[in-house]
This record gives structure tokens, C-alpha cells and sequence, in this order.
């Protein structure tokens, strides 16, 4: 049912009052409301905010539910990237199942939008998409789901990637993904036109990892904001990690951050804790729409991370020193209806007419919400409860 009555929410944690459902969407928000054969549900006080928002995460290589992997390696990029793709087989790493682990974990923690990097390469040639989206299609109606087809052991180094990219984004990736042009590509012009092909081929927005860091970074940020300027596209061009942004001299970052706010590019940010991130202050009060994600979680990759929004949402506000209430009520928006907004889907917030994407939160403020561990009382998804007190309320679906 996508008709819905919830009693005793506070919006944004305004004065406590009733919201009404109907066909998905927000129909009325006042107290005492009044709606016949409508399922009510009972907010008990509860703050409601728009739903948590998954930026950017990588729902195909979560070893969650599986057994411990000892395996995890130290080394670059490119050990990691390696011992990746050489462990998934031996590992039985399906990607439907552990995909689906993933996202339910999400969905019974509140999230309602999730971005989530699927990797193209030899080995897997498109396996590893086909269960990402049969996982899309299973979880339809419960969350939303954007496949970005994603180069993860490299595009122009790896002649024959570029066609399956291709091929990818007509079965249904949703977004063109590129990953470091300078450093791992070896050729930033090439793999950047590649890219940028795509997209206007298939008419897709980009997604690119960019863990440069320093000058090589903020020189392959450069050449993504030229293309983006080149090619008419802004406000569909996003830069995932985007580590240059924290370089240290504001005399460097500022133009640069300007120059991503003016092309309306998006920055896709986890609070990395071993790198220098971009201030996400800095970037909010420039304009600049930013979304956050929780990258791998318990993958070959590491062994941290959870599949909660709000958890990630701590980990990038100690990151980015967040003390202040309005900090933190930044990096809940952040979160959420910034999140969805940088990703480029509806983000209307609590607002009438808005689809009734929402998810209740424990806290006396916005800013306690933020900080405050708990399990989310009562998620909505179009009008339908998809979980309540961190339970799934999904006929058919069970965690795999």
C-alpha cells in the first residue's frame, strides 16, 4: 500500500504533528488528520527526515554473512585492486546474494537511494552487473538502485574494457564510471574522452574515482571540469573521493572548488580515514552538492565499515571536525536530501507533494539525530513501510 497515515512525527524535529500518504506522495501534513481506511502508524514522538541516501558504496564486493576473511592485503591501489579480483572466485563471492545482504541492511537502516559501483574487467566481463541487477529488480518498490559500470581494474590499460563499458550501459548501468585517468590509466586525455563518449552515447551522467592526490589529482580534476564545460554536461558529471580537494593550501583547493561549484560538478565523498578528504563545509557553503556513501563494507578490500548511513555519517563528520548543531545538521542533510539531490533524484525534503521517502530517526534535535546510535523506528519507502525498529517489513524478501 502506498497510502499511509503516520501520527506523532516531527518533521525535521519541528512540533510533533501527523502526515498523510496517498499514491506514494505527501498529501497533507498537519496535526489531528483525518483519513479513512488508511493504515495509521504511530510515530511516538519520533523526528522523521528525509530517507538516508548511499552515495556511493559497492554493493558486489561485501563479504557480509559470509565467513571471516583473513586474506585482506597491505600495499597501493593496485594490490588491492589485484588481490580483489583474483580472491572473488575462490571466495564464491555471489553477487546477487551478497549484493542483496547489502542492501537490505541499508534498506532496515533507513536508506531509500543507493549509488553503487558494479566492476567491468576481463575476469568478470558483465557477470558481476547481471546480479546487481537482478538484485535491483528484487529490491524494486523497497529502495532505489543506481548501477554505475565501473573500469575497477582500469580502462585504457586494459584494451577491450571500453566495450564492454559499452555494452553494460545498454543493458541497464545507469551511470558511466572512470577511475584515476592519470595515475592508473596512464593516458588522463584518452580515458577521459572514452568516458565522456559514453555518456553522451548513452546519454548518462559519469561517476569517476579520483583518489589522486596533490597536483596530479588537482591536474585530472582540471581536465574533468574542461570536458564537463566542453560537453554541455554539467550538473551530470560527479567525482567520487575527490582526495585533491584536501590538499592543505587554499590558494590551491579554493579556485578548484569554485571552478567544481560553477560547472555544477558533484562530489561524492566517505570520509576516507587514511587520506585527506575535501572540507565538506567548504564544499557545501560553495554550492557544491555533495553526497556521501559508505564505500566497501567488510570487503577483501578491509575489514570496517557498517551498512547505515548514519554510521558513515559519523565517521565523515569526525573526519571533517564537526562539533557545532549546525554542523551537524549539515552532515545529516548530507546525508540524506543532499545526497539524493547530488545524485540527481528528487530531493524535496518533507514538503507536500514530495514522495514519501522517509525514515524516522531517535534524537531530541537534528544535530543528537546525527550522533544518537539506535535502530530507526519506521522507514517508508513511496508510501510503503519497508522496515520498523531495524526488522524488514518485506513480504517475500528475506536476508539471504
Amino acid at each position: 500500500m502506498t497510502d499511509l497515515l503516520i501520527r506523532n512525527i516531527r518533521p525535521m524535529a519541528g512540533t510533533a504533528t501527523d502526515m498523510l500518504i496517498r499514491d506514494g506522495r505527501i498529501a497533507a501534513v498537519g496535526p489531528n488528520l483525518v483519513a479513512d481506511g488508511v493504515t495509521v502508524e504511530d510515530g511516538n514522538g519520533a523526528i522523521a527526515i528525509p530517507a538516508l541516501v548511499d552515495a556511493h558504496t559497492h554493493l558486489d564486493k561485501t563479504t557480509w554473512g559470509m565467513g571471516w576473511y583473513a586474506g585482506r592485503k597491505g600495499g597501493d591501489l593496485q594490490d588491492l585492486i589485484d588481490n580483489e579480483r583474483n580472491e572473488r572466485i575462490p571466495l564464491g563471492l555471489d553477487v546477487h546474494r551478497q549484493s542483496m545482504r547489502h542492501a537490505l541492511q541499508l534498506i532496515a537502516n533507513g536508506t531509500g537511494h543507493i549509488r553503487s559501483h558494479v566492476d567491468v574487467d576481463h575476469d568478470h566481463k558483465l557477470t558481476l552487473l547481471e546480479g546487481k541487477l537482478r538484485t535491483r529488480e528484487a529490491l524494486q518498490g523497497a529502495v532505489d538502485i543506481q548501477i554505475v559500470a565501473f573500469p575497477q581494474s582500469g580502462l585504457m590499460i586494459r584494451p577491450g574494457v571500453y566495450d564492454l563499458l559499452d555494452e553494460a550501459l545498454a543493458m541497464g548501468a545507469d551511470v558511466v564510471g572512470g577511475l584515476d585517468p592519470s595515475s592508473m590509466d596512464r593516458d588522463p586525455k584518452a580515458s577521459l574522452d572514452a568516458i565522456f563518449r559514453l555518456a553522451e552515447k548513452h546519454g548518462k551522467p559519469i561517476d569517476i574515482h579520483l583518489h589522486e592526490y596533490g597536483e596530479l589529482g588537482a591536474f585530472t580534476l582540471e581536465e574533468i571540469i574542461t570536458r564537463t564545460r566542453a560537453h554541455g554536461m554539467q550538473g551530470k558529471v560527479g567525482v567520487s573521493h575527490c582526495f585533491c580537494l584536501g590538499m592543505p593550501d587554499p590558494h590551491r583547493v579554493d579556485p578548484l572548488m569554485e571552478q567544481v561549484a560553477r560547472e555544477d560538478i558533484r562530489i561524492f565523498t566517505t570520509g576516507h580515514p587514511s587520506a585527506e578528504v575535501p572540507s565538506l563545509q567548504d564544499m557545501r557553503a560553495l554550492g557544491i552538492k555533495v553526497g556521501m556513501g559508505c564505500d566497501g563494507i567488510r570487503d577483501t578490500w578491509g575489514p570496517w565499515g557498517q551498512p547505515d548511513m548514519l554510521h558513515r555519517a559519523r565517521i565523515v563528520g569526525m573526519k571533517n571536525r564537526m562539533r557545532r548543531d549546525d554542523e551537524l545538521e549539515l552532515l545529516l542533510d548530507t546525508a540524506s536530501r543532499g545526497g539524493a539531490d547530488a545524485m540527481g533524484v528528487e530531493a524535496l525534503g518533507l514538503v507536500v507533494g514530495a514522495l514519501a521517502d522517509l525514515t524516522l530517526v531517535a534524537g531530541e534535535t537534528l544535530a543528537h539525530a546525527a550522533v544518537e546510535e539506535s535502530t530507526r523506528p519506521l522507514v517508508v519507502k513511496g508510501g510503503r513501510v519497508v522496515a520498523r525498529n531495524g526488522a524488514l517489513t518485506l513480504p517475500g524478501i528475506t536476508m539471504p
